[in-house]
């Protein structure tokens, strides 16, 4: 396989990587003109519908995209995946790292008129924590209390020294939600979210579209821009550029085989470097996939490079791990770690004891990722592997029910890098199918939560829990690909940002 560039040893900045990939897409990065910003006019969005507009019940990685349009968080996130303040203007611990102090905003409220203050954000983690139906409930473990110290601070216990806190309260994790509403119709939240962030719901029709009106109450609104967002369900591929120059969005992520028909109706294409990754989930419970040597197997029956070349038109880079190259948490020692051999791999299915091949079930969510589960059925099929495609039954969630061992899946990540792997492989994590984890996983995560990030060990420790965790955990991973927004020269100023998309400073004609 052709070797890949290496990253350098130090964090490498990864709004750098942005500003590169911004120059890197098709006709280019931001647009820019002499025109003037419409205070007034609506951004329509192609984006994903969220599951739900809880963000304490929602079960896609993605939908926090969404959320964040009706929903802030006590902290946010920089385009270098940093975190900087939010709701919370700033942030102390205690000596020993195992209290944690936020100092929310004066003067703010949700968008019912509820005050956003200290028994608010106690309130939230609760209900996080104990809600039946709460996704966030694991990542919110590490709290055993929170004490309102006065109406604009209040102090987290944790149950160890842990330094991620601000970063896991960057993402869906720490978006407040009015208590006045949850505690007078929590399903209510479902489909009519009540928040503090840039903008206020103000129709919405399920599958159909969202319409938000800009918040002049939030905290930042100086820097919003927009008179208001209407998200509708991403195009389909086939028309996604029909659906862009006809106006019928302003702005939509395309896939990859989109890219040319887009610049040559001089859209503008911009490819955002992103935490998203292909990947398969593996039930390392059921069999055949309780034997690590026919998962070995599977992966060198992989061609990453081809997969990449072939289903994303080139974009994107094979990987073996969770993290984009230049992100702090990336181990490069997992380069090649099942590079491509079939040879190798047959070798490793007859020490399985299956020396005549052996029949897989690969499920995928949807026909979108037909043509790449296709290509996956030829490749292994060399090493004696025979996949079954089938599309799971609409509307089931298999990081609930878990009902299909083998899934074709992607990874978008998370704002804390030790919370994306607990989500992927920790004993509650949504992708972790099998529900276990070994106890040098959890070992090495702990270590690693307890170094400051600012503290030189940190990006050791980390890389330690992520090698700890690809090479123990039967997640495959294939590669990492870029988003690819497409808009025309009415949208302006289109931020380039690792994590959660935010419309700050974004502006249409």
């Amino acid at each position: 396989m052709t070797s890949r560039r290496r990253p350098v040893r130090a964090l490498i900045p990864l709004l750098l990587l942005a500003l590169l990939a911004a120059c890197s897409g098709g006709a280019g990065g931001n647009s820019s003109s002499d025109g003037t910003p419409d205070p007034d006019g609506t951004l329509i969005w192609g984006w994903h519908l969220p599951t739900s507009w809880d963000p304490v019940a929602s079960t896609a990685g993605q939908d926090v995209h969404a959320l964040a349009l009706a929903y802030d968080a006590l902290v946010q996130q920089e385009n270098n995946g940093d975190a900087r303040p939010g709701l919370a203007e700033s942030w102390s611990y205690n000596d020993t790292g195992d209290q944690i102090t936020f100092t929310l905003r004066p003067d703010l409220t949700f968008s019912d008129g509820t005050p956003v203050d200290a028994e608010a954000v106690r309130a939230n983690i609760e209900r996080g924590q104990t809600q039946s139906n709460s996704t966030i409930a694991a990542q919110l473990a590490v709290i055993t209390g929170v004490t309102v110290v006065d109406e604009l601070n209040v102090t987290f216990q944790l149950d160890q020294p842990d330094y991620q806190i601000p970063l896991l309260m960057a993402g869906k994790t720490g978006m407040l939600v009015s208590p006045t509403a949850f505690a007078a119709d929590v399903d209510g939240l479902a489909i009519a979210p009540v928040g503090s962030g840039p903008f206020v719901l103000t129709e919405y029709v399920p599958d159909s579209r969202a319409v938000f009106e800009r918040n002049a109450e939030y905290w930042n609104a100086e820097n919003i821009l927009l008179g208001g967002v209407e998200l509708k369900p991403p195009p389909d591929p086939t028309v996604a550029v029909a659906g862009l120059t006809s106006g019928q969005f302003d702005i939509a992520v395309v896939p990859p085989a989109q890219v040319a028909a887009a610049e040559a109706a001089q859209l503008t294409v911009e490819e955002q470097r992103v935490f998203t990754v292909r990947t398969l989930d593996v039930n390392n419970t059921v069999a055949p996939y309780d034997n690590p040597l026919v998962l070995q197997a599977l992966s060198h029956a992989i061609d990453r490079q081809a997969l990449v070349d072939v289903a994303y038109f080139g974009h994107g880079e094979p990987n073996w791990q969770p993290f984009p190259e230049g992100y702090l948490a990336y181990d490069e020692s997992l380069d090649d770690l099942y590079a491509y051999d079939p040879d190798t791999a047959a070798d490793l299915l007859t020490e399985a004891g299956h020396p005549d091949g052996i029949d897989l079930t690969l499920t995928i969510g949807s026909a979108a990722d037909q043509a790449l589960a296709e290509q996956i059925q030829a490749q292994v099929s060399e090493a004696g592997i025979t996949i079954t495609i089938e599309v799971a039954t609409p509307g089931v969630s298999n990081y609930i029910s878990r009902q299909y061992p083998l899934y074709l899946d992607s990874f978008s990540g998370r704002e804390s890098p030790l919370q994306a792997l607990e989500v992927l492989f920790g004993p509650e994590g949504l992708m972790n199918l099998g529900r276990n984890s070994p106890p040098e996983l959890d070992a090495a995560i702990d270590v690693a939560r307890q170094v400051p990030l600012d503290d030189a060990a940190y990006a050791e420790t980390l890389q330690t829990a992520v090698h700890t965790a690809v090479t123990t955990m039967p997640n495959t991973f294939l590669f990492t690909w870029p988003r690819l927004y497409v808009h025309g020269d009415n949208v302006h100023d289109w931020q380039h940002q690792i994590g959660t998309v935010r419309f700050e400073g974004v502006w249409v004609e």
